[in-house]
């Protein structure tokens, strides 16, 4: 069982899924795509087996959106994926590969749903917002 991870260590999302996936017992490919960006063909492909526009794969925070104009809506989708294979910090993260399928997981407990293996323990987020109890289930938030 393969499952992938494309990680940047200095996002705390980004940390509580890959300890979320460790969590359960599984030692993942960590791919930090800010060193080691995707290549068109698999960005294409995460996209497309995530079944979501390539605009929300597309990282709105931080001044390098602002400044390339990104929210214009004049950009295809072509043209964003370029952005984001030049500027690889444009991605979002972290998107997660598993036998059960593709997500960008935010917030980072959406990793629990492509997870073939049950949380061995407790978790709970850098944040201190509990998200899988002592016996490995899943904490529902407050209402």
């Amino acid at each position: 069982m393969t499952i992938t991870i494309y990680h940047n260590p200095a996002c705390g999302t980004s940390r509580n899924t890959l300890a979320m996936i460790r969590n359960a017992g599984i030692e993942p490919t960590v791919i930090e795509y800010l060193k080691t960006p995707p290549d068109r063909a698999t960005l294409i492909a995460l996209i497309a087996k995530m079944g979501v526009p390539v605009r929300s794969v597309l990282r709105d925070k931080g001044s390098l959106y602002e400044e390339l104009g990104l929210a214009d809506p004049k950009w295809t989708d072509d043209q964003l994926i370029d952005f984001m294979l030049q500027h690889p910090i444009l991605i979002n993260r972290p998107i997660v590969v598993t036998p059960l399928g593709v997500r960008l997981c935010r917030p980072s407990e959406l990793v629990l749903d492509l997870l073939p293996a049950a949380q061995r323990g407790a978790f709970t987020k850098e944040d201190g917002e509990a998200v899988v109890d002592a016996e490995g289930q899943r904490v529902q938030p407050p209402r």
